[in-house]
């Protein structure tokens, strides 16, 4: 039996599952803030900004490049403000243009690698044909963990960490070109990108008290698939491989 007593603001108290909420707006926000920032950063020069730079003249299919990767950026930002202001119908509406603009990323994918490999478009000193194994692995991580998240759609807490995760794989294209990135070579420019997985990671530790599954093992698939592209680029068999595709 109640004592009849109000307590002035109590009932206002946010709860416990209001207040994770409020953090994860703000966190997950702001990492896709963070990765639109690193990426205009890398481009600013080359895309972004060229005719203020004077930077050479892209061709058609990195124009179409640029375009396709710039509004799954801008579309990352306005997915995660949509569900900070709780409007969950038109994020749900959206991400059927996203899933579609995934596909089309990953074929571009394929042709803009082979086009780098063609110009010998690589960071400092890495051989282009060997270089190709970093943006053709993007056709397999990108997809994949797009794919994983949108089969768990409806499990936001696993949809949101696996959407950023795969776009951290996109990311690392723009921290290679952001200035004084690219001579550090891959422990730079992926380790700058796997900054985004640990602050996931921290985040997960310090708000649950443990990793969430979802940021754990998409973080280990791409940071994983990281070395792995390595250790293939300098083989005999890659080196064919990519010398038949870029004939």
């Amino acid at each position: 039996m109640g004592t009849g007593v109000h307590v002035p603001g109590l009932d206002r108290i946010p709860s416990p599952a209001a207040l994770r909420w409020r953090r994860d707006r703000w966190f997950f926000s702001g990492l896709a803030l963070l990765s639109a920032l690193l990426v205009f950063a890398g481009f600013a020069r080359s895309y972004y900004l060229k005719t203020a730079y004077g930077t050479p003249e892209l061709s058609t299919l990195l124009h179409v490049h640029g375009a396709f990767f710039s509004t799954w950026i801008v579309l990352l930002v306005a997915q995660t403000t949509l569900v900070a202001v709780k409007r969950t119908d038109l994020h749900r509406q959206l991400g059927v243009a996203g899933g579609v603009l995934a596909a089309l990323m990953t074929v571009l994918a394929v042709a803009v690698g082979i086009d780098g490999a063609r110009r010998a478009g690589a960071p400092d000193a890495i051989p282009a044909l060997a270089f190709l194994t970093t943006p053709l692995a993007t056709v397999v991580v990108f997809p994949v963990l797009v794919s994983a998240a949108l089969y768990w759609r409806r499990q936001p807490d696993i949809h949101k960490r696996l959407m950023l995760i795969a776009t951290a794989e996109l990311v690392t294209a723009g921290v290679a070109r952001i200035p004084g990135v690219g001579p550090g070579g891959p422990v730079a420019y992926f380790g700058i990108t796997d900054s985004l997985i640990l602050l996931m990671w921290g985040y997960d530790y310090f708000t649950r008290g443990r990793v969430h599954p979802a940021a754990l093992w998409g973080g280990l698939f791409l940071i994983a698939s990281q070395p792995l592209r390595l250790a293939i680029s300098g083989t005999g068999t890659w080196l064919a491989i990519a010398r038949w595709m870029t004939a």
